[in-house]
């Protein structure tokens, strides 16, 4: 079933039952008065000649009518990131998608401090020419048997677009990821079946819908179970999302490191009483951060791993199937295989490789790049650019992007692995990224970046020298004040390697 289609099947459930507690506005929106406003957007949208609308908009009742809006009209929204260049990431997406029609809002624009470009329609000037008859004929329209509606609506099949979302670009440029139902179906279908997540959940907009894992854990699989969301506009503010999961009871929260290091600093004991399931993915899940969660509010943080390509989550850890260190074991329907560098050689359990993916929740492919979708999807075969080991078990360990490997003295190092035993020697609420800057001498050179001046790196490097090969430990650590970060929570690793070869930092 479309995904549209299950949320108006849930509608006509319990039209009444609160869908979106909008923090922003301070209004609640039933179920029944969001299939309206979708209804009434829908007509808006559908007098759009582009197959493809972009959406700009920070998590809200007004950014779920949209997505929605467009869905039901037929249409696909390209999702566009307004914290990282908002102009440019816009102007990005209309020339490599095709399109004009941005839907964002004055709000948005007076707090980013930008003036309006080519193509931008605003949310507010929206609403303010909807008429009473719109309204009317919409009410009406919602009446219907669910069937009915769903045949006014948004049609296609399972393969059909749901979404075009944008990369990060924090190791190279953007590529526009499409999704199918069938994708993002496959993701629902498989999280409901492990963690049994259902309509008395209560879901917090704490990441953005322009990141994969907030478009389909914080906005679909709500809509497709019957569940509750409550928005949150900034992902960086973590003293109101703390507040927000005490005070709304939410029950599934999913977030990366670097957020969770933040609600560490702005939480109590008792906080995150009411959490069923706190998930963490994007980036590997540092042990310290794992036991003050555990230390402070009693809770195991699930770690899982996942890509935009993939719908997002491949593998989870859940309750009565953890593995500390691991990302979980592959979802129901999810085929996983450890390869060569080349991919062309399956290796057996315990052997690390390349991590590749096939199974429903592949994206269908790269808009508008037949090549690199070629290069990266072979017989159905989706490679991560990751690598992983695949225990006997069965649970997947992460070991890092394949990018994030550097080859030394004809040796491959893991900077993963290298933060990852910095992190153990560092003082609590100290942070860790290790980058390679190139050499003339030896081709590359590995960099540890810290957020802590007071540090002591001859005590660290001797401690590295006992888990670690020489050529593996930092000859340099400088000091960064705080990590450019993706709005996701993923560290821009080009920016930090930027700073580093321009020498922007302190040496210690």
């Amino acid at each position: 079933m479309l995904l549209h289609h299950s949320f108006i099947d849930n509608v006509k459930k319990n039209p009444k039952k609160i869908a979106v507690i909008d923090q922003s506005t301070e209004k609640n929106v039933s179920y029944e008065n969001l299939l309206i406003a979708s209804l009434v957007f829908k007509e808006i949208f559908s007098k759009y000649k582009s197959k493809y609308i972009g959406i700009m908009l920070p998590p809200s009742s007004g950014c779920i009518i949209a997505i929605m809006g467009v869905v039901f009209a037929g249409k696909v929204p390209v999702m566009i990131n307004y914290s990282t260049g908002a102009v440019a990431n816009s102007v990005y997406a209309q020339t490599k998608c095709n399109f004009r029609t941005i839907i964002t809002s004055k709000k948005l624009f007076e707090k980013l401090g930008i003036t309006e470009f080519k193509g931008v329609v605003f949310m507010e000037d929206l609403v303010d020419e909807i008429g009473i008859l719109q309204k009317i004929k919409a009410k009406i329209i919602s009446k219907l048997p669910a069937q009915q509606i769903k045949n006014l609506v948004g049609k296609g099949d399972m393969n059909s677009d749901i979404v075009i979302l944008l990369t990060s670009g924090s190791e190279k440029d953007p590529r526009a990821v499409q999704l199918t139902h069938k994708n993002i179906k496959h993701n629902i279908t498989a999280v409901v079946d492990v963690l049994n997540v259902n309509s008395t959940d209560v879901f917090l907009t704490n990441l953005p819908y322009f990141h994969v894992f907030g478009l389909t854990v914080n906005l679909w699989i709500p809509l497709v179970v019957g569940g509750q969301i409550i928005t949150v506009l900034n992902p960086l503010d973590y003293k109101t999302i703390v507040e927000s999961v005490k005070n709304y009871k939410v029950t599934v929260l999913v977030s990366t490191p670097t957020f969770l290091h933040g609600y560490l600093q702005k939480s109590q004991k008792g906080d995150f009483a009411s959490v069923r399931y706190f998930v963490s993915g994007a980036d590997k899940l540092p042990e310290q951060i794992r036991e003050e969660y555990i230390k402070q509010h009693g809770i195991e943080v699930l770690e899982g791993y996942g890509a935009t390509e993939t719908s997002p989550i491949v593998s989870v850890n859940y309750p009565g199937c953890v593995k500390r260190g691991s990302v979980g074991k592959p979802l129901p329907g999810v085929h996983l295989k450890i390869t060569d560098l080349e991919g062309g050689f399956e290796l057996p359990r315990g052997k690390e490789g390349k991590i590749l993916i096939k199974g429903d929740l592949v994206m269908k492919g790269y808009f508008g790049n037949i090549e690199e979708t070629y290069l990266r999807i072979r017989d159905g075969w989706y490679d991560t650019g990751d690598m992983g080991i695949l225990d006997d078990e069965g649970f997947l360990h992460h070991r890092g992007r394949l990018k994030r490997f550097v080859k030394i003295g004809g040796e491959m190092l893991s900077l993963v692995r290298i933060e990852d035993e910095i992190n153990k020697l560092l003082p609590e609420e100290t942070i860790c990224c290790v980058v390679d800057i190139p050499d003339m001498v030896k081709g590359s050179e590995i960099v540890s970046v810290v957020t802590n001046k007071q540090i002591d790196k001859k005590e660290i490097k001797k401690k590295l020298a006992k888990v670690l090969p020489k050529i593996a430990i930092p000859k340099k650590f400088v000091v960064i004040d705080e990590f450019p970060m993706s709005s996701s929570g993923k560290v821009n690793f080009r920016a930090v390697e930027e700073r580093c070869r321009n020498q922007e930092m302190e040496v210690l």
